[in-house]
């Protein structure tokens, strides 16, 4: 058993990572891309971590349309902590194989903003499970 571990931590797909992006590159980039000065961008980052703690803090799963959603857990020692689910279209896009995928998460993100589609929990229970159903269906 303990070589086929090896022999599979050996030869499976890796990825080569690049440096990581630090806050100074991504406020650059924003900045960049939207136009925003810099100082604006860091204060709405800021500003979206601490309301991410806040409502965490106070039990609420905090659900960011296209990034995740960040959950507050209880270890079985009472330790407090969060756990992160990436959204599944921030998933298919950052996927290098998967421009089907990418393409229909965006269709889907289209249809999203324009008022077309919204997203309902399936159950209560499976807070993960989103499903997209047209507005019709809902009335």
């Amino acid at each position: 058993m303990a070589s086929r571990i090896k022999a599979i931590s050996a030869y499976r797909p890796k990825i080569d990572l690049e440096s990581r992006v630090g806050m100074k590159d991504l406020v650059k980039f924003i900045a960049r891309s939207t136009g925003l000065n810099e100082s604006g961008v860091m204060q709405v980052l800021l500003e979206l971590r601490d309301s991410v703690v806040f409502f965490a803090s106070s039990g609420h799963p905090v659900y960011i349309e296209g990034l995740g959603t960040y959950t507050p857990t209880l270890s079985l020692n009472g330790k407090i902590d969060l756990s992160y689910r990436p959204d599944v279209d921030l998933r298919r896009a950052s996927t290098p194989n998967s421009t089907g995928d990418r393409a229909q998460g965006e269709h889907r993100q289209e249809q999203r903003r324009a008022g077309r589609y919204v997203e309902r929990r399936s159950s209560r229970d499976d807070p993960v499970f989103l499903e997209l159903l047209p507005r019709a269906m809902l009335s």
